[in-house]
């Protein structure tokens, strides 16, 4: 939107009122820069229109760049600023309100009429039309005057001029001294409908217009796709009715409204050439363009009964725009619904063999994960960390093996870091299930070895690297399931893990992950093309449809659609919602800034200087490299002199304000006898760290890094 449109704000008292922004925009975009965007501006007949215009002004590159400082158009923004005040203030001097109904003539060849109405504020139900009041007689008018004040009638033309200011057409109903209303063409009735309607209301007064155009009534031509569910089992075979077979049969019609249209009656509307037209005793707005579209669409698709997946159906009505409307039947209806609304899924309440109790959004996530599963469909359990993924995950491996005794073992693949902690909580809560740990040096590495192996497990427990390393043993088993924890482990597409975990075949596969987007919306296409390939498109389809527009232009039709093609399929809870979990306490967060030693400015100084000097000679991506290692560089020295030195000198808090905060906190935890978890990017300054504390304090310390092998690992997480 040109600046120079909202130039006059700088100049308006607070107290002005004005529409927001986005009213602003929107009216501007739709009612003035058609002219812009449909016309040449250099021809001459365009510039004659625009001559004298704000909206010559609007074209000019100068004043666009430069908002506000033409004082000429701030001058004529305040002229109509002014005009716009006059009406409001006379509309809010007189005790009625001045109507515009539009009536609908009876036959489609007739006039379409404009009606002068009015009615006292303090009661507008006793609405009039001018028409009725002009019948009256002068005796009879003197009751009106009472509610409509002694000067009634001045007021009246004098605010019908004011509307006339904004639409011309009504000059024609104000050559009498009984103003009754204006007489309309169909092309005239078509704009009031679309524009002059909207910019009346906005400027104060009341607009009827006729029931069928407002949204609820108002009948469009659409596509409409009929759609119903069909499997090649029967209900009574299975306990869905969908299952994994499942297809559904479609079909599209053309229809105007609620009602089915003919190929030959579309046509006919094509060849009408009118914005509106009466079609079956109904008044309908028509887009000849997309009627013409819509026609060809449908002759492509083909009149015969078709079959899609439940994927593609949800693709369908996630990209469905205004003009493709969905008929289902009540089966495929009430299985969106579930799929859209999580809360209408019936909860988990009997669960045998599972040692413990699940909450109330635990046992929502468990009926969510059976549900989709029974449907054929893969999802993403993305609850906040410390929510229970894990414990809902357990949950849903019991509740499938109360209800199929025999099935394939489940692969879970996790980080190296809480495979122990998955058989732990495995044994916990399903002591009956017998879980095998793939991992260490002493692990199956013979096929067939591992074969028989398995066969005795119902939960297998991998790392993502052994996946990748062990692939030709992976890949040869059958597994009923394929659960990633953290499944941002995958976000790269290209990578080795991410290919080698693709080839693994299982009719269920389930995603871990409290953060689905990591840094870029391709994160989300990797983990959903693994749980459902191909749901998002391909790659180069993905970022050219929503990663581009979504991530650099911010589009938010785009943002929609792909709100609406992933909703169904992630679960996301977090610790923050009072209706999730109403007995965690609030998570307190303090920052606590520290200054830096005598010693660490020195250095601190010392290395800006030196970047400083070097910085002005380097270029592209030298110059990202040398402000990389310098942050890197005074990280170190913000942590700690010896760490920037690499000198093994002595560690010690008088050398650095940060570990000098962090003693005394050590200090007020030791007195409250409470725990401590201390997070550091630096393998040398967590050594230091553990050595300084077991040295000063006699603490307990546990230092997990990558080098801790997994019983290590393990024994620690136990202890602590």
């Amino acid at each position: 939107m040109p600046k120079i449109s909202v130039a006059g704000f700088a100049t308006l008292p607070k107290t002005t009122h004005f529409y927001d922004e986005e009213t602003l925009l929107r009216h501007f975009s739709e009612c003035l820069l058609t002219d812009i965007v449909t016309h040449t501006p250099t021809t001459a007949k365009f510039s004659k229109q625009l001559s004298g215009t704000i909206l010559e002004k609007c074209t000019d590159s100068d004043l666009i760049s430069r908002p506000g400082t033409n004082d000429l158009a701030v001058e004529e923004y305040q002229q109509w600023q002014s005009w716009r005040c006059k009406i409001t203030q006379t509309q809010n001097n007189i005790p009625f309100y001045l109507y515009f109904q539009l009536q609908t003539p009876k036959g489609a060849e007739e006039p379409w009429q404009l009606q002068f109405q009015v009615a006292p504020k303090n009661d507008p139900s006793l609405k009039i039309s001018l028409q009725d009041y002009w019948r009256l007689g002068t005796k009879k008018r003197t009751v009106f005057y009472k509610q409509f004040g002694p000067e009634f009638e001045s007021n009246l033309l004098l605010n019908l001029g004011y509307a006339a200011r904004i639409y011309p057409l009504l000059w024609t109903g104000l050559e009498t001294n009984e103003p009754k209303g204006v007489l309309l063409d169909l092309d005239e009735a078509f704009e009031f409908l679309k524009e002059t309607a909207w910019i009346l209301e906005n400027a104060g007064y009341k607009v009827i217009v006729p029931a069928w155009w407002t949204p609820k009534g108002r009948k469009r031509a659409k596509l409409r796709l009929k759609v119903s569910g069909s499997s090649k089992s029967t209900k009574s075979e299975t306990k869905s009715y969908f299952g994994l077979d499942t297809l559904v049969q479609y079909q599209y019609q053309l229809s105007i409204g609620d009602h089915p249209v003919t190929p030959e009656e579309w046509q006919q509307l094509v060849n009408a050439k009118v914005p509106l037209v009466k079609f079956r005793g109904e008044w309908v707005e028509l887009d000849l363009a997309k009627l013409q579209q819509m026609l060809e669409f449908w002759q492509q698709q083909g009149q015969e009964n078709q079959q899609m997946s439940l994927l593609e159906l949800l693709q369908r009505e996630a990209e469905a725009g205004e003009e493709l409307e969905f008929e289902r039947d009540d089966t495929l209806e009430e299985m969106l619904q579930k799929l859209n609304d999580k809360s209408r899924l019936e909860l988990v309440t009997d669960l045998p063999n599972f040692q413990g109790k699940l909450r109330e959004y635990q046992q929502r996530g468990v009926s969510w994960l059976n549900y989709l599963e029974n449907l054929g469909l893969n999802g993403c359990l993305a609850d906040d960390m410390g929510l229970g993924k894990t414990i809902e995950v357990i949950a849903r491996l019991i509740q499938e093996r109360n209800d199929h005794s025999q099935v394939a073992p489940t692969l879970l693949i996790v980080p190296t870091s809480v495979i122990g902690n998955w058989q732990k909580e495995i044994t916990k809560f399903a002591p009956h299930f017998r879980s095998l740990i793939h991992h260490g040096s002493d692990r199956t590495k013979d096929a067939s070895e591992f074969q028989k192996e398995i066969a005795s497990h119902d939960v297998i427990i991998t790392s993502y690297t052994l996946v990748r390393k062990d692939a030709k043993l992976f890949d040869r088993v059958d597994w009923q399931r394929i659960v990633l924890d953290e499944a941002q482990n995958i976000k790269n597409p290209k990578a080795a893990q991410t290919k080698a975990i693709l080839k693994l075949n299982a009719p269920h596969r389930l995603a871990l992950t409290g953060t689905p987007v990591e840094n870029r919306l391709l994160d989300l296409w990797s983990i959903f093309n693994f749980l459902n390939p191909g749901y998002l498109g391909k790659q180069a389809q993905f970022r050219k449809a929503f990663e581009i527009p979504i991530q650099k232009n911010s589009d938010r039709t785009k943002a929609l659609t792909l709100k609406k093609l992933v909703e169904p399929f992630i679960l996301r809870r977090v610790k923050t919602d009072k209706s999730i979990i109403k007995d965690l306490p609030d998570k307190v967060e303090q920052k606590v800034y520290c200054n830096l030693t005598p010693e660490q400015a020195s250095l601190y100084e010392a290395v800006v200087q030196d970047v400083a000097q070097q910085i002005e000679e380097k270029s592209g991506i030298e110059r990202k490299g040398l402000i990389l290692s310098t942050l890197m560089k005074l990280k170190q020295i913000c942590n700690h002199p010896r760490q920037f030195l690499q000198d093994e000198s002595e560690f010690t808090p008088n050398r650095s304000h940060k570990l000098s905060r962090l003693q005394e906190m050590i200090e007020e935890i030791q007195a409250e006898q409470e725990s401590l978890l201390l997070f550091t990017q630096f393998r040398e300054i967590g050594d230091a760290l553990q050595q300084y504390f077991r040295h000063n304090y006699h603490y307990p310390t546990y230092y997990i890094h990558g080098g801790t092998n997994r019983k290590q690992r393990d024994k620690m997480i136990a202890e602590f």
